[in-house]
């Protein structure tokens, strides 16, 4: 005889509908959390703006604006790039909240992190030095004079490093950190649909890179004196930078590598970034030539001799950095434990 108090096996609850829509395997899906992350991005930068608004007067547009390329002055630099990292940095920990995931994951932890910083500022003006001495050796790229002496050398030299290492940190924690990183996680769950996890996750990577590559190099477009082989090296250069994170885990190579080059384009040889120049550069220079070769207005970036030398590079970052293609990216992003971050 069976008894009525006897407990029975509880069914399953099924999950409301919504759950299935808002939340996937890994948790809140890929493209809420970029919706999130867009709406977090624009109402800071709309404070950010109404603060400045309050706090500053704005000076009367000038009459008639010159076509000679404008130099950006050091503190501009460093309130144009430090503020807008904060932004990012700030949307990003929101984000990890939200998602119940380390902050470290998005693309500024990982293990190594020192090693692989400065080892990247080595490679940055070592290729760049190289990426120099073809033009000019070519007769491309002429130097003119010395602009700085003394202590200016060292004191513009270090304010310009801690500017191109804000560029570097915006840049990359803003293309390469949570876009990135949300970006093949959610094209990574469609891959899983048909293919096989590990060839899923390389393809989710890859597709996400050079998509958000694409998008660097569309911003990039608005710089004065671009041309459209720089927008290609831009392009290049965005996966080359990927290839870093997907062989370490983070973006310190990246960083070290991107903040070192800019500075030596434009402080040390005083050459044009993406045909952008710098107030206080130790040499003066110019180039000679076409512009498919010399880079013209572009600088360096927009010469035919900057692919083979990303092409080195490429060899460099897979021979020279860990082999760690599993890293904990995929992992964290479908709840694992955070390990080294």
């Amino acid at each position: 005889m069976n008894d009525n108090n006897e407990s029975l096996p509880e069914e399953a609850t099924p999950a409301p509908p919504t759950h299935s829509i808002f939340i996937g395997p890994d948790g809140l899906r890929a493209g809420w959390s970029l919706l999130i992350y867009i709406a977090i991005l624009a109402a800071f930068v709309f404070a950010a703006r109404f603060i400045a608004g309050m706090v500053h007067h704005h000076a009367p547009a000038p009459a008639h604006k010159s076509s000679a390329p404008v130099e950006q002055p050091p503190l501009a630099a460093l309130l144009g790039e430090g503020i807008p990292f904060l932004i990012i940095a700030g949307a990003s920990w929101i984000m990890s909240r939200i998602e119940r995931r380390p902050v470290g994951v998005y693309g500024l932890g990982g293990q190594r992190r020192t090693p692989h910083f400065f080892s990247g500022l080595v490679a940055g003006v070592l290729f760049l030095s190289v990426l120099v001495f073809a033009l000019t050796s070519s007769g491309l790229l002429v130097f003119d004079s010395r602009l700085l002496f003394g202590m200016n050398i060292l004191r513009y030299g270090v304010i310009w490093l801690v500017g191109f290492l804000l560029v570097a940190l915006l840049e990359d924690y803003l293309f390469r950190g949570y876009l990135q990183f949300t970006l093949a996680r959610g094209l990574t769950g469609l891959f899983e649909t048909s293919l096989s996890a590990p060839l899923s996750q390389a393809l989710g990577f890859w597709t996400a890179a050079f998509l958000i590559s694409r998008l660097c190099s569309l911003v990039h477009g608005s710089n004065p004196g671009e041309s459209p082989l720089g927008l290609v090296s831009v392009v290049v250069a965005g996966l080359v930078f990927c290839l870093s994170l997907w062989r370490t885990g983070s973006l310190w190579w990246a960083i070290g590598f991107h903040a070192s080059w800019d500075w030596a384009q434009s402080f040390l040889y005083g050459v044009a970034d993406s045909g952008t120049m710098v107030k206080f550069h130790l040499f003066a220079t110019h180039p000679v030539g076409k512009p498919l070769l010399s880079g013209g207005a572009t600088g360096p970036e927009g010469s035919l001799l900057m692919l083979p030398v990303m092409a080195v590079i490429v060899v460099v970052i897979v021979f020279m950095l860990p082999k760690r293609i599993h890293h904990t990216l995929s992992r964290l992003a479908k709840g694992g434990a955070p390990g080294d971050l």
